[in-house]
């Protein structure tokens, strides 16, 4: 009988020391031990992405995309050898994959590349010979060959899709929180831990600014109905599963997106800025009339070839209230939010979410206002209704 197959997957605070790589190959081996095959996934270590893109930024404001995937996946490359010395040391078989190495294959998409197969027979023959698999996170290789990322937080992705395509029992996301809350409690401290979160709201959550999960592994999660734990590498106890649920809240919880540039263009020129956007590969998060919403980092490449379709460009920051009930709550939510003297600039509602453009100087004071009134007060409500009915 096959043991069971687990991946997990360690963030780079997880791995951001010899010691806490030591630590993880310790979680990894009481995984191993309790008589599991283990494929684990390894983002780089803490800063160094940042290290490596700042490098090639200070060669080129805009580089090449195929040689910027070259020199960012360098950082997993390093972090996967150094886990599995540590297992080795420690007595345990195991070995490094980089992403081509691992049979990887993504589209030609660079820095936002998707993963489409996986070389499954020599990760179940290494798994069959009682290895520890230790495979880099956040890359791959096209059909030229050639290295391919997967985006900010592409970690995530490779070990749901691993486990996915390798038909694992489980996927455990190992990271410096310990699950997912009702919102970043290093903003709002009264933020409570959700023991199960649906993969719809955890799609919207993910899509609008939280960082617990890359939103491309969510989706893929849901389309495989695969569950996704997520635990803390520093005390895995608890956490947070990621799974389909027959029943959810009303408001799930709150999500917060910063390094956003409101961009005010020239009167009738959107269309034409749009369709520039999506030629270099530019996300827009809101199109209004006469403004898009960027990613601060967009903005050179940007100014680039639009300069004169520009009028002004001005920091903002997006506030999403996420849930299953929210009609009503938009026109609501502004009024209350403008009596404690914080304006919305803008806001909108769709299925699942309704959104609020802020200043950034109001996002943490309108998040912890929004989360006392809409989610503590309501869970309140709720306790009270439960205990009348018992």
């Amino acid at each position: 009988m096959n043991k069971p197959l687990i991946v997990q997957k360690f963030g780079g605070t997880s791995v951001g020391s010899v010691e806490r790589i030591r630590a993880v190959a310790e979680q990894v081996i009481k995984s191993k031990n309790e008589g599991n095959q283990i494929v684990v996934v390894v983002s780089a270590m803490s800063g160094e992405t940042n290290r490596l893109q700042s490098l090639a930024y200070e060669v080129d404001s805009v580089p090449n995309t195929r040689e910027l995937d070259v020199i960012l996946s360098a950082g997993e490359q390093v972090t996967v050898s150094l886990l599995a010395m540590m297992l080795n040391k420690l007595g345990y078989k195991a070995i490094s994959l980089t992403g081509w190495q691992a049979g990887i294959l993504t589209d030609d998409t660079h820095n936002q590349a998707t993963i489409q197969s996986v070389d499954k027979d020599k990760l179940y023959g290494l798994l069959d010979d009682d290895y520890v698999v230790v495979v880099a996170g956040f890359q791959g290789i096209n059909q030229h060959g050639a290295i391919t990322t997967l985006g900010r937080g592409g970690s995530d992705t490779s070990a749901v899709m691993l486990a996915g395509l390798l038909e694992a029992q489980e996927c455990q996301i190992f990271t410096d929180v310990d699950g997912i809350y009702s919102c970043d409690p290093r903003v709002v401290s009264s933020a409570k831990r959700m023991d199960k979160v649906d993969f719809s709201d955890m799609l919207v959550m993910a899509e609008h600014g939280a960082k617990v999960l890359h939103l491309p592994c969510v989706e893929y999660a849901e389309s495989k109905n695969l569950d996704i734990r997520v635990l803390s590498s520093f005390s895995p106890q608890g956490g947070t599963l990621v799974t389909r649920m027959a029943s959810r809240k009303d408001i799930c919880g709150l999500a917060l997106k910063r390094e956003l540039s409101k961009v005010s263009l020239q009167p009738n020129h959107i269309d034409t800025v749009v369709a520039q956007c999506q030629l270099l590969g530019i996300s827009i998060h809101y199109c209004a009339k006469n403004y898009l919403i960027v990613n601060d980092s967009d903005i050179s490449k940007l100014l680039q070839v639009l300069t004169n379709n520009i009028q002004n460009i001005e920091p903002i920051s997006a506030l999403a209230l996420v849930g299953y009930a929210l009609s009503g709550i938009k026109d609501e939510v502004e009024t209350r939010l403008k009596a404690e003297n914080i304006d919305v600039i803008d806001s909108f509602q769709c299925d699942g979410v309704v959104k609020l453009l802020l200043l950034p100087t109001d996002l943490d004071s309108a998040a912890n206002w929004v989360h006392a009134f809409y989610i503590e007060h309501e869970s309140t409500l709720s306790g009270k209704k439960k205990e009348l009915i018992m």
